[in-house]
């Protein structure tokens, strides 16, 4: 990720500083946030999120740590005791904040959380089966085995094996694998390249770029932007809890401030003009 961009610096595209109004096209909207503010304590990490996911698209959120992206994920999946503290979050055209999080597994949202959070001393198989522990239809549960263990192949290696004891790409397949298993609608993950080495990197976003194309609408958080630009339909980016972009990839790539920014790439204009502002800035 590129520096965060300072208060007082003049950016040359007016384009991060606007809220853009989504290009969604006719799918089926999925997911609505409106508005919404969530508080830890008294610090507000959100600050009048509004966010669109269409049926059938990878939607990601981008920014630096800190930027309230995972806090967006935990309080749509009702993780946060009594957030969002304002607006709402419909799913299906039904509201589900204020909901518990087992109800919203239940309707059909997934979550994949950041750190993988594995169950160690369960093995790679009773894993996976967990997923489903909302489910009764067995033959439907085992064909999704199937499809999770021919996306993941070495997880039908080590079916038997302790989950505590995989790799950290490992844990992360599995972790995406169980996820899979609930059927989900709507599958959100959180930082899924997290700690990987590049190859993984390239491995994991190949297969969740497979799983969309199988009919999984995926909400995704991530901080390796390239990446996540280069298989998402929209993005948002996310600074300091606020939407300060969102658009289209193709649109974000050519913004001279999302690059220089938020994807570490800077012409040799860009960074004169940087250095002219830091040398002002410090004789002040």
């Amino acid at each position: 990720m590129g520096r965060r961009l300072p208060k007082d610096y003049p950016r040359r595209s007016r384009g991060i500083l606007k809220f853009l109004r989504p290009i969604w096209g006719r799918r089926r909207r999925l997911l609505k946030v409106k508005n919404i503010e969530t508080f830890y304590g008294l610090i507000m990490a959100i600050r009048g999120v509004s966010l669109e996911v269409k049926e059938g698209q990878i939607v990601a959120i981008l920014g630096a740590n800190g930027a309230g992206k995972t806090t967006i994920l935990k309080t749509i999946m009702g993780l946060l005791e009594d957030q969002p503290d304002k607006g709402t979050i419909e799913f299906m055209g039904k509201r589900i904040d204020g909901k518990e999080a087992e109800e919203i597994v239940h309707l059909g949202i997934a979550y994949v959380p950041e750190g993988r959070e594995v169950f160690p001393e369960l093995s790679v198989e009773e894993n996976l089966r967990m997923g489903a522990y909302t489910r009764r239809d067995k033959k439907g549960i085992q064909e999704d085995y199937q499809r999770v263990v021919t996306h993941f192949p070495v997880l039908s290696q080590r079916k038997n094996q302790w989950a505590g004891t995989l790799s950290g790409g490992e844990q992360q397949m599995l972790a995406i694998g169980r996820a899979l298993m609930a059927r989900p609608k709507l599958l959100m993950m959180d930082e899924p390249s997290l700690g990987l080495s590049p190859i993984l990197v390239q491995e994991i976003f190949r297969i969740i770029k497979s799983i969309n194309e199988e009919g999984t609408t995926i909400l995704l958080v991530e901080q390796n932007a390239k990446m996540a630009l280069k298989i998402s339909d929209y993005a948002f980016i996310l600074e300091n809890g606020r939407i300060v972009a969102a658009n289209t990839p193709n649109y974000l790539l050519q913004d001279e401030d999302v690059r220089e920014f938020y994807l570490g790439i800077r012409s040799e204009e860009s960074v004169k003009g940087y250095q002219r502002w830091k040398r002002k800035k410090r004789w002040r």
